[in-house]
């Protein structure tokens, strides 16, 4: 077998990898003077290989080692294939790889490296082991989500990476059958690309979006083209050069018939007319409704109706294209639990270089759950609790109080969490429209609203996760009337749109607490239409809207987790005791106990239903003897940092005065609780607690 010069050099490292782990060499250095020193004549000096050899066969070395390198030529040939190197498809080998039909077609997409990422063009190569700051390449087509390995940032980044997507119909009857090249390009879905960057302390940053039109493949000779890449920052940067990217395309199987390069650019040069003209008739007609809504009342002039908003990369789009009706599968069971997730993913307002007001930026979904693979976020917590095993046992028990939520720090706008809610409340069946207004102080936000079958209205704050049933208020009423007090913090709302609908608020005030909902009276909202808004909202409509991705299962082992942020935590508490000249001693048994009660907060934040506080407080009852006093300090995370949590923590009176507890017979406890959802998005729930001896 002849193999290229690279390969065999990676050969090579990869089996002086394996005898160092194994230590061949010491092992026969240890034969080589056993076997002089027993076999050899005391004058004999020389020893031959074929006796050396002898020996390593006789004591089971040789065996050894070829059993843990298991050289198979299938092995070997397939360890080559690996997406690092520029892959020549051999069918068997890369059946028996991935798993894939042969009756279907596929594009292999390599990414062979980068270059003139000159923001880190003074950065130094990482050491081995070091942390460093890293890139990592988010991929999405046509359901099929991918994900590179990280890389550290530099210049030229090392990105080698290969991935496999599956091209083929969605129409009835074409599901299993292969495309062909002119099936193929008739599919105008772009490949997203979506790049990530992760510092040394977790946090992500969007650096880059990119739409890939890979249908040039289908008229290269072979089915084969390279390409570079060039990507465009975001937002206020979307104008400026961040890297380049050196990708690879190739058909598999291989096309029997290519396309001529004509025909290819004919294609895409009509599609991109065709779009452009559908988004000019858009335009056309939201200036007239615009025009329209003005006459009706002049303060309209300064009411929030958005119906275009900018991309990540600077594109406008109708806001309507940034909602779509999206099913989570098994991944999430009721639009509750769906508020949940959408809460515990980050907020972030977009950023802003230099002074002025807020800059705006709605993300597409790809490019929002992307850079929110880690989070650190919105952390809440909940006053102290005491409770006293000396109560009367008629005495009423007393209820933890509810959360207070302090003022979330960033990770993705309201925007994009309102947007991304609306989708999956669509997706579970419900009526839901993007409320677009204002809120405490004027300043401008986004929700979410459900109109229910009998009438009721109800907001959703995809921030927090609450809702809020709607009552209007009635302004022409008997002064003594009593009128309903709102509990929403939401004043102004100048208009709602979803998929398919969008509705400006032509009532003459926009004030949320007056505003009668419903929307099929046009003299209250007045409509814009629906043909209109499909033209170029609806699936498939333009080549310029990007299709919607699918949700990712968490990689988030709950338990593992839960242990390790708990472990951390004690280490972290014993530590800080031992500074302050005090022992620390826990109670695995009240550290126990403390587990129904996170589970109790985390069931209420997703179901807005209270339970099992009886028992739990019961149970604390028993747990604490008589003449004893219990503390217990609950608190909230998204994020899983053990050593930040920590620090938060201590920043309450109430917690410190619970870890740095002084008095007779202290026992401590500490329980972690890790919810996983959707994207290894996580709500974090850690109790701190305390029981010890009351001395008057």
């Amino acid at each position: 077998m002849s193999l290229p010069p690279e390969k065999a050099s990676e050969l090579k490292q990869l089996i002086h990898q394996q005898l160092s782990k194994m230590d061949v060499h010491g092992r026969i250095r240890e034969i080589l003077a056993e076997t002089i020193r027993e076999e050899l004549a005391p004058d004999q000096q020389h020893l031959s290989t074929e006796d050396l050899i002898k020996a390593l066969r006789r004591r089971g070395i040789i065996d050894d080692v070829m059993k843990e390198l298991n050289f198979v030529p299938e092995s070997v040939d397939q360890e080559l294939s690996s997406p690092k190197q520029t892959v020549a498809f051999d069918k068997q080998s890369t059946l028996k790889k991935t798993n894939i039909d042969p009756t279907r077609r596929y594009l292999y997409l390599q990414v062979l490296g980068g270059k003139a990422f000159l923001e880190h063009l003074q950065e130094p190569e990482p050491l081995p082991g070091q942390v460093c700051s890293t890139f990592t390449l988010c991929l999405h087509y046509r359901n099929q989500r991918f994900r590179s390995k990280p890389v550290p940032c530099a210049c030229e980044p090392d990105f080698h990476d290969g991935f496999l997507l599956e091209v083929h119909r969605e129409s009835l009857g074409d599901g299993t059958r292969m495309a062909d090249s002119t099936t193929m390009l008739s599919i105008s879905d772009p490949i997203h690309m979506v790049l990530i960057k992760t510092d040394i302390f977790g946090e992500t940053t969007l650096v880059a979006s990119y739409f890939l039109e890979w249908r040039s493949v289908l008229g290269s000779e072979n089915g084969v083209t390279s390409l570079t890449v060039e990507l465009m920052g975001v937002g206020t940067e979307s104008k400026v050069s961040v890297g380049i990217l050196n990708i690879k395309l190739e058909m598999y199987p291989p096309l029997n018939q290519t396309l001529s390069q004509e025909v290819v650019n004919t294609q895409l040069a009509l599609e991109r007319q065709k779009t452009a003209e559908k988004e000019r008739l858009f335009l056309v007609y939201a200036k007239q409704w615009w025009r329209e809504y003005l006459q009706i009342r002049p303060s309209h002039n300064s009411r929030l109706v958005k119906i275009f908003a900018q991309d990540e990369n600077g594109i406008n789009r109708p806001v309507c294209s940034y909602v779509k009706p999206l099913r989570a599968g098994r991944l999430l069971d009721t639009p509750r639990q769906a508020a949940r997730f959408v809460n515990v993913l980050g907020y972030e307002r977009a950023p802003v270089i230099g002074g002025g007001g807020k800059q705006e930026q709605w993300c597409t979904l790809l490019a929002f759950l992307c850079r929110n693979k880690l989070f650190i976020c919105l952390w809440e917590h909940m006053p102290k609790v005491e409770l006293s095993c000396a109560w009367h046992p008629d005495s009423p028990c007393p209820q933890w109080p509810g959360p207070w939520e302090s003022a979330p720090v960033s990770k993705g706008d309201c925007e994009d969490h309102a947007n991304l809610l609306c989708s999956l409340l669509l997706g579970y069946g419900l009526e839901a429209f993007v409320c677009v207004g204002t809120k405490a102080k004027g300043a401008p936000h986004a929700w979410v609203m459900t109109c229910g079958t009998d009438g009721t209205i109800t907001f959703w704050e995809s921030l927090t996760g609450h809702r809020y049933i709607h009552k209007p208020t009635n302004p022409d009423g008997p002064p003594l009337a009593e009128q309903p007090k709102p509990l929403y913090p939401y004043r102004t709302i100048g208009c709602v749109f979803n998929h398919q609908m969008f509705l400006g608020n032509c009532q003459p005030s926009d004030a949320v607490e007056t505003c009668i909902f419903d929307l099929n009276d046009e003299s209250k909202w007045k409509p814009m239409s629906e043909e209109a808004i499909k033209s170029v909202c609806a699936p498939g409509a333009t080549t310029s809207l990007p299709p919607f991705p699918p949700l990712c299962a968490s990689t988030i082992d709950a338990s593992v987790t839960s242990n390790e942020i708990e472990m951390q935590l004690r280490l972290l508490v014993s530590e800080h005791r031992k500074d302050l000249g005090l022992t620390t001693v826990w109670e695995d048994q009240l550290s126990y106990l403390l587990s129904p009660a996170l589970a109790s907060y985390e069931f209420e934040r997703t179901t807005s239903i209270s339970a099992g506080n009886e028992e739990f407080q019961d149970a604390i009852r028993r747990a604490v003897p008589d003449g004893h006093t219990f503390k217990g300090f609950p608190i909230h995370f998204v994020y899983r940092n053990a050593r930040r949590a920590f620090a938060t923590c201590l920043r309450s009176p109430f917690c410190e005065e619970i870890i740095c507890c002084r008095g007779d017979q202290v026992r401590l406890a500490v329980r972690v609780r890790v919810f996983t959802y959707p994207e290894s998005a996580c709500a974090v729930w850690i109790m701190f607690a305390c029981k010890y001896r009351s001395v008057l």
